[in-house]
């Protein structure tokens, strides 16, 4: 039975794949050439891990002027959103600028949930700039804006759709060279510093989409724990919690030996490829660095350790995530934040409502592990006892409505909004919040 119900869950989530427009960020399907592989096989036979370079400490930031001059850099955009621009993260890194004789000017419009027109406002004033390197200090939506920056002015003869993914772009591989990119995160959620995606609402359609390539992702990732500390209460706990989702959907991905077609050719092999032994190791110490400080560091801005832990399982579950890919909760997540109405979360300095991507992603996982345990039982059982449910005498069947239960006791004590009517969605909103899921094939490896 077990076996039965294992075989139904894969040939479901595969036939979403199929079914699916494959257009969301996540999607990498669209590089998958036709046609057998030269091993003759038509599932994939091997993974690749790819990653950012990555320092972490405490002050690292201080040290991306001599970064930029080791880089031989003459002339650098510095990107980052109104708030940040008047807070001690960006300071310290225009001091250091300034000490090492580096020029740069500074774009600070990004927006937070960037949207197609704004990063091409960023792009236009990437191309004009002429730079030869680029500093994204922020959250993902400013390290997300400066990517796709980078790659536009890099390759300034592309119309904007062009490497964006299918079918809303064309989903064109990336194969100019583009200028470093120093990344400086100063939220513990998207592990942006080490991807190479770039996500955006496309506002024609209400949708949110992006552009993935290895290509783009950063050079150098600083990872500075005395960032966090400027974090409010309900930032840190939506941050963190894409860290809890990214580690349990990379963990939970579809293996990827089971991801179709295999590429004809290994320059088309996706990012998100399924989980993976590498990915596993990342996604599991994440999740354990979660369960131990996540409480903390949103009940005590001052628990420096709490932070600096969370800090580093973010780039942890990036680099699983990054590799493996994520699943349901990522691609339900895109139109719970894509079609908010009124819903302004607390602590987030926004002049539109924002359903925060952390909060989009979470609210959906105690339903989605429920459903996915079927395929993969035994994971979901070791993730709900690293959260903390006692699966001693725990039955298989059971792993689901055990791991769902744990993550609703760990939102509950972290005063989580209750579901979505809590974020002002009704019964009247399923058919659309279902139409904008269905494109997501993103996740499924």
């Amino acid at each position: 039975m077990a076996a039965a119900a294992r075989a139904r869950v894969a040939h479901l989530l595969k036939q979403l794949q199929r079914a699916a427009c494959q257009c969301p960020g996540h999607s990498h399907t669209y590089s998958q050439a036709p046609g057998l592989s030269p091993s003759g096989k038509t599932t994939d036979y091997a993974f690749e891990m790819a990653v950012s370079n990555i320092r972490y400490g405490a002050g690292v930031t201080k040290e991306v002027g001599m970064d930029l001059q080791n880089m031989g850099a003459k002339n650098v955009c510095l990107m980052t959103d109104k708030n940040l621009s008047q807070l001690p993260p960006v300071k310290t890194v225009m001091d250091s600028l300034v000490k090492n004789g580096i020029n740069f000017k500074v774009y600070d419009s990004v927006r937070v949930e960037p949207t197609d027109r704004s990063f091409m406002e960023a792009i236009e004033f990437a191309k004009k700039g002429a730079f030869d390197a680029y500093v994204a200090v922020g959250g993902g939506s400013t390290m997300d804006t400066c990517k796709a920056a980078n790659l536009y002015a890099s390759s300034p003869h592309s119309h904007f759709l062009d490497y964006v993914n299918a079918p809303i772009g064309k989903g064109k591989p990336v194969t100019v060279p583009l200028k470093p990119l120093i990344a400086v995160p100063t939220t513990s959620g998207t592990g942006s510093e080490t991807t190479g995606v770039a996500i955006f609402d496309y506002e024609h359609l209400k949708v949110k989409t992006g552009i993935a390539s290895r290509a783009i992702k950063p050079t150098l990732g600083l990872i500075d724990p005395l960032h966090t500390l400027h974090m409010p209460e309900r930032v840190v706990a939506n941050s963190g919690f894409d860290v809890l989702c990214h580690a349990l959907e990379s963990y939970t991905a579809l293996p990827y030996h089971m991801r179709s077609p295999c590429p004809s050719n290994p320059i088309t092999r996706p990012a998100y490829q399924g989980s993976n032994p590498i990915s596993d190791i990342w996604a599991v110490h994440a999740l354990q660095i979660v369960a131990k400080y996540l409480k903390r560091a949103v009940r005590n801005p001052d628990d420096l350790e709490a932070r600096s832990n969370m800090h580093l399982a973010s780039a942890f579950a990036g680099i699983g995530f990054g590799n493996a890919g994520v699943h349901l909760c990522h691609g339900m997540s895109y139109p719970i934040s894509g079609l908010v109405k009124k819903y302004k979360a607390k602590d987030y300095k926004v002049d539109h409502p924002l359903v925060p991507h952390g909060l989009s992603v979470v609210l959906t996982s105690p339903a989605v592990f429920t459903f996915t345990a079927q395929m993969s039982p035994e994971r979901h059982l070791e993730t709900a006892e690293i959260l903390g449910a006692d699966t001693r005498t725990a039955r298989i069947p059971d792993a689901g409505p055990i791991l769902a239960d744990t993550l609703r006791k760990f939102l509950f004590d972290l005063d989580v909004d209750d579901g979505l009517a809590a974020i002002g969605y009704s019964k009247a909103d399923i058919p659309a919040l279902v139409k904008g899921t269905l494109p997501q094939s993103y996740t499924i490896p």
